[in-house]
């Protein structure tokens, strides 16, 4: 057990550093509009960075697909079906990216008209849009990166590439600003710049640590029709997926802004909480991935099992631990993000609902996880449609007469109804599932090496 834990958090901890610092990259943009003087700077910047990660979000597939996929080849030591699955899901992101650049004039009237932002913030909402587009490819190709980095259970290069995104868009945007003068477009292009500086930090250390193994990298996997569909195919679960997560999330927004500023500021200092949350439930959720898929695609019953065990003990014992900090901090940590009193006698109302979030949502995040890494995108995408259908079935009936409670009593059912349809569905898989204990598998590197590291160490 001690071994299976290690691996566990060999993945999750440096997966965990990587999920905090993501929102960094906004909050600097945020941070220097912050200074310049204008309202209408920090509302173009926020946006701008709400359109590009809900797009960029909607099109998380190309990370959750390719980290399953190629966990699975990692198993079974088929590591031409690891380089396969790059080489597609590399093409299948950056193309989508230059699709985006060719079509960047409908894809910003179609955002720019579902935000709706007012006339003196639609020109640098324009600018932001018109600059950051160009980055599309580049994060495309890193989410793409990115999923076959945890596949191949490396997740340290994903993290030392979230560091130098910061640190290069921290100097870059402070240079083009206060460097050289200029306002929302120096803001945009450090973005911009920092988004192909990962890229090209990630390509190189791909190239430095797995050059071997991609010496056979060929576009022969393009042409291979059977396994295009397959990848199109758990992609197109997982694509669908997070449109219903997206939903639920943009529905929860809009309607607390409906509800006045008070109780948006309420909803959204106390969803910090579940971000938080899901900050450390992700990066466990990424081991699950790795792990998971490994051992399944090994055909190593055993050793999945207790992978699956032993993450199920880590998730209860995180969210055990998370529930009693919110229960005990929880109002202390809400008057230390705002002293606005309003808004701070409204949350201790509100607070209970943020209390249950841990519980509410563990079983959701602890198997997306699993289903990721066994490609069963079918099961996550019953599950999410589940908890989408919970969630406004909920609040449609009982908004009338509870109002706010009624949309967060929506949002924890969502959360319970994720991870109860996936539980009962995974009952059902393991009785089918082509998972047996073997005593070992054969070798598909070119000196017939005796184990996975030993494979991986002549291969990469």
């Amino acid at each position: 057990m001690k071994h299976i834990d290690k691996e566990i958090f060999a993945i999750a901890l440096p997966s965990i550093v990587s999920n905090i610092t993501v929102p960094l990259l906004g909050l600097v943009d945020v941070t220097i509009v912050g200074h310049m003087g204008e309202a209408a700077y920090i509302a173009a910047i926020a946006v701008g960075s709400m359109i590009f990660n809900v797009i960029y979000w909607i099109f998380g597939f190309l990370r959750m697909g390719t980290s399953g996929m190629t966990s699975q080849a990692y198993g079974r030591r088929r590591l031409d079906e690891a380089t396969d699955t790059l080489t597609r899901a590399l093409a299948v992101g950056v193309g989508i990216g230059l699709v985006f650049i060719v079509g960047q004039s409908l894809l910003k009237w179609l955002a720019m008209s579902a935000m709706n932002p007012t006339a003196d913030i639609v020109e640098y909402a324009d600018t932001y849009f018109d600059i950051c587009i160009w980055g599309a490819p580049a994060m495309l190709g890193l989410y793409s990166l990115t999923g076959w980095f945890i596949g191949m259970q490396n997740t340290r290069i994903p993290m030392f590439v979230s560091i130098f995104q910061n640190v290069v868009n921290i100097c870059a945007s402070l240079l083009l600003v206060y460097g050289l003068g200029m306002k929302v477009e120096g803001v945009a292009l450090g973005t911009l710049t920092a988004q192909y500086a990962g890229f090209a930090a990630a390509l190189l250390m791909l190239r430095r640590g797995y050059g071997k193994l991609l010496g056979n990298a060929t576009l022969k996997a393009l042409r291979d029709g059977a396994a295009m569909m397959r990848f199109f195919t758990v992609n197109r679960d997982i694509f669908l997926r997070t449109l219903f997560l997206v939903a639920v999330n943009l529905f929860f927004t809009m309607v607390g802004a409906k509800q006045g500023a008070v109780v948006l500021a309420v909803n959204t200092l106390l969803f910090q909480l579940f971000t938080l949350y899901s900050y450390v439930m992700d990066g466990f959720a990424y081991a699950g991935e790795a792990l998971g898929g490994k051992y399944y695609g090994a055909r190593n019953r055993t050793m999945f099992d207790l992978t699956v065990r032993r993450l199920a003990l880590w998730a209860f014992a995180l969210t055990a631990l998370y529930t009693l900090v919110y229960y005990l901090g929880g109002a202390p940590f809400l008057r230390l993000l705002t002293d606005e009193p309003d808004v701070v006698a409204a949350s201790v109302e509100y607070l209970p609902w943020a209390v249950a979030i841990p519980i509410a949502g563990m079983g959701a995040f602890y198997w997306d996880g699993i289903y990721i890494g066994i490609t069963a995108t079918r099961g996550m995408l019953m599950a999410t449609f589940g908890g989408f259908a919970a969630f406004f079935a909920t609040y449609l009936l009982l908004f009338p007469s509870l109002q706010n409670h009624a949309l967060w009593l929506a949002f924890i059912l969502y959360l319970v109804a994720r991870g109860a349809v996936q539980t009962v569905l995974f009952t059902q898989l393991s009785e089918v599932m082509e998972v047996k204990e073997v005593k070992g598998v054969k070798d598909e590197c070119p000196n017939q090496k005796n184990s996975i590291k030993e494979a991986e160490n002549y291969c990469l």
